[in-house]
């Protein structure tokens, strides 16, 4: 790898009827100190000021290109997944017809801001160590003029915000259309000897909670679903429901549980790939632990807006 590909990154971004946030985020990319070679937004038939805000951005900046999909209810399981897929073939299929060299590879969420330069400390790291294999930044809440981290297990990249090495992402068999594709490119890079990590100090502030864009409720309950289609074994998956109880709004943990344990009882179809499922049955204790320890550590802590 010569040096002129070191710098170089493309970026993907799903987005339906973000209105509201997309011009934020835009501004956010546009001002980065290190900016994409492409910037692929998937207009994911918004019916919405999503497509005219996207054709102004195009007329302003050579590097940012749409597609748009045909409309279809917003859905955070397999929908999300092929949208996203969809940004990143067609990325891939442009910058070969276009012969656009780069060496990473991240995706965005539409609504989340990220510090002016995220992803040039981002990419800092990855050429401090040859074995980073997927990164990201931590995901901030803004709240009366405070920061709040969202605290997760640090070797775990947040799915948005989150970049690939070129080289990782080809291997570990790109983006899948499957529930939670974050979780599945993380444990096929860990069993392939990449090392992940979340940056917490990289900051990039989600304007909605994680799982939030059909409510919290629905959001949750599709996360329980999701660790049981994944194969996470009824014990942990209890855990978690008893670790998203402790923190607010508590009723997220009921949420969780049923959704795991009302498809547990259902029977429902699970992924078929017996390396996730494999993965997800032994997996320990010691991640879940870091959860709560972080949680009860931060219960009362903010960080000030601009001291990131």
């Amino acid at each position: 790898m010569g040096p002129e590909l070191k710098e170089k990154y493309l970026l993907i971004t799903p987005a339906k009827n973000e209105e509201k946030n997309l011009t934020e985020v835009s501004k956010s990319v546009i001002g980065q100190k290190l900016k994409p070679e492409l910037w692929i937004i998937v207009d994911d038939g918004s019916t919405d000021g999503t497509p005219r805000i996207l054709e102004d951005l195009k007329a302003n900046c050579s590097w940012i290109q749409s597609i748009r999909l045909p409309p279809r209810p917003r859905d955070i399981t397999f929908h999300y997944s092929y949208v996203c897929k969809q940004g990143f073939d067609y990325a891939l299929e442009y910058c070969r017809k276009k012969n656009i060299e780069f060496e990473y590879i991240g995706l965005l969420d539409a609504d989340t801001v990220l510090e002016e330069n995220y992803f040039g400390k981002l990419l800092a790291e990855f050429e401090k160590d040859n074995s980073l294999g997927i990164v990201s930044g931590g995901i901030y809440y803004e709240n009366d003029g405070k920061l709040s981290l969202e605290v997760t297990k640090k070797s775990l990249p947040r799915g948005t915000g989150r970049i690939w090495k070129k080289e990782c992402f080809l291997e570990t068999g790109g983006y899948e259309v499957e529930p939670s594709p974050d979780s599945i490119s993380n444990i096929r890079a860990l069993l392939r000897g990449w090392r992940l990590m979340q940056y917490a100090d990289v900051v990039q502030i989600q304007k909605r909670k994680t799982s939030a864009a059909n409510g919290l409720w629905s959001g949750y309950i599709k996360n329980g679903w999701m660790a049981y289609y994944l194969g996470k074994n009824s014990f942990m998956a209890l855990l978690n429901a008893l670790y998203y109880s402790v923190k607010s709004p508590y009723y997220t943990g009921a949420a969780y549980f049923l959704g795991y344990f009302g498809s547990a009882i259902r029977r429902e179809k699970k992924i078929q790939d017996s390396e996730i499922r494999a993965y997800y049955r032994n997996q320990g204790l010691g991640g879940l632990l870091s959860r709560f320890s972080g949680t009860f550590n931060r219960n009362s802590k903010g960080v000030r807006k601009g001291e990131q």
